[in-house]
C-alpha cells in the first residue's frame, strides 16, 4: 500500500464514521506521533518509508531499526554487518537497498524478513545515498566522482556498474556527491555537492553533469533530498534546515519555495514523506556518540 493511498483511506475511514452518526471523539484515531524514539547509541542517517512503517540505517554497525509510524513503536529489523548504512531507499517489492557508507559497498535487505538477499564490493570510498528508479537504484559516493547502478528486475544483478561523473560537475576537498534523486520529467537524476552547495543535473546514461540555476540558492551541507512533484526538499544537516525548491519540469532550474528549521532538529540528514508530514532523522553529528546517547526522527508538517 503506498504513502498517499494509506493516508487517503484514513481520511475516507473518518468520513464514513461521520456520515453513520459516530460522535466526534469516537472518531478520532491516536494521533501519529511526531517524535519517533530510536535505541541509544544507534546513529541514524538514512529514512525510507513503506506502508506505514519507517526504516532507518545506523552509521555505527550497520543495523537497520523500523517504527511503527502509527504508535512510534520499533524494533530492530537486520543486524549489520559492522560497517555503516547511510542512505537507504525501498521498492515495490519490499526490497531495501542500502548505500555502505565507508565500507565502500551496498547491499539489499528484505524489508519483511530482514534477510540479506545481495551485497555488492563496490570499491567505494563512502558510498552515501541511493535513488529508485523504474529500471535501476544509483548510489553517490562522496569522496569519489562516479555513480554505481544497479540494473533492477524481478531479480537482482550479479554485480553492478560503475559510471564517472564528468560534465560540469566539480569535484572538490572534503564530502562530495551525497544526496540523490530523480528530476520531475523522471529523465535524469539530481545530485547535490555537500562542499560547494551547487546542485547538478546527471545524464544516468553518461554521467554527464550539469549545474542546476537555483537563482542564486546556494545548498551548502546538501544531504538527503526528497523529491515530492515538483518541489525538492534538500535537507542541510548542519545549518539545522530543510529547504524546499520548485523546479521546472527538466529539472535545469529552481527557485527558492521556503525554508523550515525546528528547534527539534539536532543535524538532520535524510527525509522521506509521509500523508502531510516530512520525517527527518536526527544525526547528531555534533554531539560525541557513546551508549548513553539518544536518538530520534521527527516529523514536521509539509510545505
Amino acid at each position: 500500500m503506498t504513502n498517499r493511498r494509506a493516508f487517503a483511506i484514513g481520511v475516507a475511514a473518518a468520513g464514513l464514521a461521520a456520515a453513520l452518526g459516530v460522535p466526534a471523539q469516537a472518531q478520532q484515531a491516536p494521533a501519529f506521533p511526531t517524535t519517533l524514539q530510536l535505541p541509544d547509541n544507534f546513529r541514524p542517517e538514512g529514512i525510507t518509508i513503506g506502508g506505514t512503517t519507517a526504516y532507518f540505517g545506523s552509521l555505527g554497525d550497520g543495523s537497520v531499526h523500523k517504527v511503527d509510524l502509527r504508535t512510534g513503536r520499533g524494533d530492530r529489523l537486520s543486524a549489520g554487518p559492522g560497517t555503516p548504512s547511510v542512505g537507504l531507499k525501498i521498492d515495490k517489492r519490499g526490497r531495501l537497498f542500502i548505500a555502505g557508507g565507508a565500507g565502500g559497498d551496498a547491499r539489499v535487505v528484505d524489508s519483511r524478513t530482514g534477510k540479506l538477499l545481495a551485497s555488492y564490493a563496490l570499491g567505494g570510498a563512502f558510498v552515501n545515498d541511493v535513488v529508485l528508479t523504474g529500471d535501476a537504484a544509483y548510489f553517490t559516493d562522496s569522496r569519489k566522482a562516479v555513480l554505481y547502478k544497479l540494473p533492477l528486475g524481478r531479480e537482482l544483478p550479479a554485480k553492478a556498474e560503475t559510471i564517472p561523473l564528468g560534465g560540469e560537475w566539480e569535484q572538490v576537498e572534503g564530502l562530495n556527491a551525497n544526496g540523490i534523486e530523480t528530476t520531475p520529467d523522471g529523465r535524469n537524476l539530481l545530485v547535490v555537492n555537500s562542499t560547494t552547495g551547487k546542485l547538478f543535473r546527471v545524464d544516468p546514461r553518461t554521467g554527464s553533469a550539469k549545474l542546476v540555476d537555483l537563482g542564486g540558492v546556494v545548498l551548502t551541507n546538501g544531504d538527503g533530498l526528497l523529491r515530492q512533484g515538483q518541489v525538492l526538499y534538500v535537507v542541510q544537516n548542519r545549518l539545522n534546515t530543510l529547504t524546499a525548491l520548485r523546479l521546472d519540469h527538466a529539472g535545469t532550474k529552481g527557485a527558492l519555495h521556503k525554508k523550515v528549521t525546528d528547534p527539534r532538529f539536532d543535524v538532520p540528514t535524510t527525509v522521506a514523506a509521509f500523508g502531510d508530514r516530512l520525517y527527518l532523522p536526527n544525526a547528531r553529528f555534533t554531539t560525541q556518540p557513546g551508549p548513553d546517547v539518544t536518538y530520534n526522527a521527527v516529523a514536521v508538517p509539509r510545505f
